[in-house]
């Protein structure tokens, strides 16, 4: 078995009402946890229902009755090859939206960014396996050097390859919630599409997660949104997407945030020039759309325990050789 050896295959199914994850799909992806249960295909309906409402509420130009566009997405699934052969038995290694815009006026179909809704077992296994075991036991919190490593460089191995290349003509784009951790100042940058633009003085171990993926981070308040989003990113994130492209992830992704961290998105009233997300916040609006939060978390556990029994255990020895060089 070589390091040089490590290859990637891609799949992709449709999101949309008919959508059942499949049996090896991480049920902790959030698109996943929507499509299961009584009100799955209510659910999944709504879901759609508040992207595309909110993809033509931003893209109001030349859109009189808010109607123009639809958003279709992709579930897109990335499994890793170690010994390089596609035959062999893969890991499911990452899982990703990505929305493609549909002009219903003139039929032009554009192709969205994708990154939406990002998920990685490794991550959680990160998250929920590594980082609790490496503070077990101290009275303050802290975060190993190392922490991260392995998955910053697969990823940005997945992005090299001649698999992304051949799918994906931009890099991705990963918009998730603020951090409740940290505070938020609002500056006079305003941006037509993403919104005002806000700042924070250190980062959150989620910034510094995605830094070791190549990522950088800047956080906007969108048109009519009531909180700032995180967006994570390579190059020039307002240079290097068009608005439509920018609206897709925008949509999606508060669409989803709304239904997981309605205190923060749901809310009732905006973000001050001072701003610090919470989850214990009262004032907000539910969605009614089903999401289990706490299922989530528990199965988080589950997953980054597979991970370390069938990827970290197995494969400890090559993938500490790769990484090291």
């Amino acid at each position: 078995m070589t390091t040089e050896n490590f290859t990637f295959s891609i799949t992709r199914i449709p999101f949309n009402e008919d959508y059942q994850p499949a049996d090896g799909t991480r049920i902790t992806t959030n698109f996943a946890n929507l499509a299961r249960g009584e009100c799955r295909r209510e659910n999944l309906r709504n879901t759609i229902s508040m992207i595309n409402n909110r993809f033509n509420d931003l893209a109001h130009w030349d859109n009189p009755s808010a109607d123009r566009y639809a958003v279709e997405l992709d579930i897109i699934s990335v499994e890793m090859h170690i010994d390089g052969d596609e035959g062999s038995d893969p890991f499911p290694l990452i899982e990703v939206l990505r929305p493609t815009i549909v002009d219903t006026r003139t039929g032009v179909r554009t192709e969205g960014i994708v990154g939406n809704n990002f998920s990685s077992y490794v991550r959680d296994y990160d998250f929920s396996v590594v980082l609790p075991a490496s503070n077990e036991g101290k009275a303050t919190f802290g975060i190993p050097e190392d922490f991260g490593d392995l998955h910053g460089k697969l990823f940005k191995h997945f992005l090299a390859s001649d698999a992304y290349r051949a799918h994906f003509n931009k890099p991705p784009v990963i918009c998730i919630s603020v951090s409740s951790s940290k505070t938020y100042h609002r500056t006079e940058n305003h941006h037509p599409i993403l919104g005002v633009e806000y700042r924070q003085g250190e980062f959150s171990p989620t910034d510094q997660y995605f830094d070791k993926m190549g990522l950088q981070v800047r956080y906007f308040m969108p048109p009519g949104s009531v909180a700032p989003l995180a967006f994570y990113f390579q190059g020039d994130l307002l240079g290097d997407y068009s608005n439509l492209e920018l609206i897709g992830t925008i949509s999606t992704m508060e669409a989803f945030q709304k239904i997981y961290r309605p205190e923060i998105y749901n809310a009732n009233s905006v973000a001050g020039k001072v701003y610090q997300p919470s989850l214990k916040h009262q004032d907000y609006s539910s969605t009614r759309i089903v999401y289990d939060r706490e299922e989530r978390s528990q199965l988080a556990v589950k997953q980054g325990r597979f991970t370390e029994e069938h990827f970290i255990k197995p494969y400890r020895a090559v993938l500490e050789q790769w990484a090291a060089r």
